[in-house]
């Protein structure tokens, strides 16, 4: 989650606050309330003229959450390799990492008599960094709690505490956000900057919203009530005092709220929370797919609509889509009757389908509608995927191709694929490959320089990329290349689609915009 425009997160050490400008599960009764009392301070239409009778009973099952850890840092001696450096522990090195003790502050409520909570998983790991040592539940007449972890899932960010009392504690239970409207009114509950018990209200301001961060459950509720840090893990309710979302993200450039705030819908929260409580697995479902939403560009150089299906840039093999026969350069359009589309991603229909089960997948391949049938896999942990993962946008680590690297000198105008696509090309022969570190079966053109100014330097082409196709067509000259380009033109087409190899990284599809 990113900082500025993006979702903010904050590890704060050594005595201060680890809080994350996210959301809060919920929950919708107090135990001692009955139907009838809750009916009663609920608006019947219009705006409430107080949310005062709704907030005294809901506020005694939301909680404050400590946590006290020990976080690995890395020692920086700024004497190491003098002779002042054991002065400051650090030897004649850096020292290596050492563990410093830090603390989180969150929110969360409680959802049963018993002393079962719920808050975010970030909220009692350190940000992934720490290891717990201790975590206190804070009621609000401030009577603190020891609390034992029962269990936690990184994926969904969801945390399941369970404190003990002699008698029973207030609770609130799960609503339905499928049932909530943009514009509903909705009001959070939770410890912003440590500032327990704040209490603000909003209206919903989407639904299932798609933040584009990629992730199996990147779905949530937007809402215009004043979120923070500290909020992370407290309650989003509706006017029925149900919790229909847990506070997890912000949208910020500055680390406060502008009024853009994430809650994990309840619906999807429940059955995990649930899972969690009894001691569960959560099996989530997996293709081995790398996939890349289908933007304008990627549309038009396929030639199909905008803003449905999602494009695979590579197929992991030995898994239920390699298996199935999907490629490189497919584009997902539905998965087991569900139609892919930016608030129905294809990572979060798989996600929610139980490993074994054997799905129909709709594709487009080279503009032919397919069907073929897949086994889903089960997902590996977020440290296996973290292996596998790699980012192109990154570029080579000692920073190109060739002697020059990065992207060359601007390419000269000329040619038909200089002027349209702004990169020159080259064939690929044994000497170069052996020089750019790829096998001599490799088949493509080489670019040897790019036009900065053109849609190729914007997408991060450089010299040394070997282009091994274009619109699904193998290129091995200047000539191929360029009839792609004049046949691409030819169907007002828009941009061309590239499939790029780069040293050391798979090969990915990018498309470039003609001109």
């Amino acid at each position: 989650m990113r900082y500025a425009y993006g979702v903010t997160t904050a590890l704060l050490l050594a005595g201060s606050a680890l809080t994350l400008a996210t959301g809060f599960p919920a929950g919708a009764q107090v135990a001692q309330n009955d139907s009838s009392q809750m009916q009663s301070v609920v608006p019947r239409a219009g705006a409430p003229a107080s949310f005062a009778d709704l907030t005294q009973q809901l506020q005694p099952a939301v909680v404050n959450i400590s946590t006290r850890q020990r976080v690995k840092v890395q020692n920086q001696n700024p004497f190491a390799g003098t002779p002042f450096g054991d002065l400051f522990g650090g030897g004649q090195g850096n020292g290596g990492p050492q563990t410093r003790e830090a603390q989180s502050l969150g929110s969360g409520f409680i959802i049963s008599a018993d002393g079962y909570v719920v808050t975010n998983n970030h909220v009692i790991t350190a940000d992934g960094q720490g290891e717990v040592e201790s975590i206190t539940v804070t009621m609000t007449d401030g009577t603190d709690y020891p609390a034992k972890l029962v269990g936690r899932d990184a994926a969904s960010d969801l945390a399941v505490l369970k404190i003990s009392g002699t008698k029973p504690f207030p609770f609130v239970k799960f609503g339905d956000s499928r049932h909530a409207r943009v514009g509903d009114w909705v009001i959070a509950i939770g410890n912003p900057f440590g500032l327990g018990g704040t209490v603000t209200s909003g209206i919903i301001s989407a639904v299932y919203r798609n933040t584009g961060s990629g992730s199996a459950y990147d779905r949530y509720l937007q809402t215009d009530a004043s979120i923070n840090r500290g909020n992370s893990g407290g309650p989003m309710f509706d006017m029925n005092g149900n919790v229909i979302g847990i506070n997890n993200a912000i949208f910020s450039p500055t680390g406060g709220s502008v009024g853009i705030g994430f809650a994990i819908p309840a619906e999807i929260a429940a059955p995990i929370v649930d899972k969690l409580r009894n001691g569960q697995a959560i099996d989530r479902g997996y293709l081995g797919v790398r996939i890349q939403q289908l933007s304008d560009d990627l549309a038009a150089s396929l030639g199909i609509a905008k803003k449905r299906g999602e494009f695979i840039q590579s197929v992991e093999p030995g898994q239920g889509a390699a298996k199935a026969g999907m490629q490189p350069g497919d584009v997902v359009v539905a998965v087991d009757g569900k139609e892919v589309t930016p608030d129905q991603t294809l990572s979060f229909i798989v996600a929610n389908t139980p490993p074994g089960k054997r799905i129909p997948i709709e594709l487009i391949r080279n503009g032919q509608r397919l069907t073929v049938q897949a086994v889903v896999g089960k997902r590996p942990s977020d440290e296996e995927l973290a292996k596998q993962s790699f980012d192109p946008d990154n570029g080579d680590d000692d920073g190109g191709f060739g002697p020059n690297g990065g992207s060359a000198q601007k390419a000269p105008a000329g040619p038909v694929v200089q002027q349209s696509l702004g990169v020159a090309v080259i064939p690929m022969t044994a000497t170069i490959a052996r020089q750019l570190g790829v096998g001599e079966d490799v088949k493509g053109v080489v670019i040897t320089a790019v036009d900065d100014s053109a849609d190729a330097g914007a997408k991060g082409l450089q010299r040394g990329d070997i282009v091994l196709s274009a619109n699904y067509k193998p290129v091995t000259t200047a000539a191929e290349l360029e009839a792609v380009v004049r046949q691409a033109k030819a169907e007002n087409r828009e941009a061309v689609l590239l499939r790029i190899q780069r040293r050391g990284q798979p090969a990915i599809y990018v498309p470039i915009r003609l001109r």
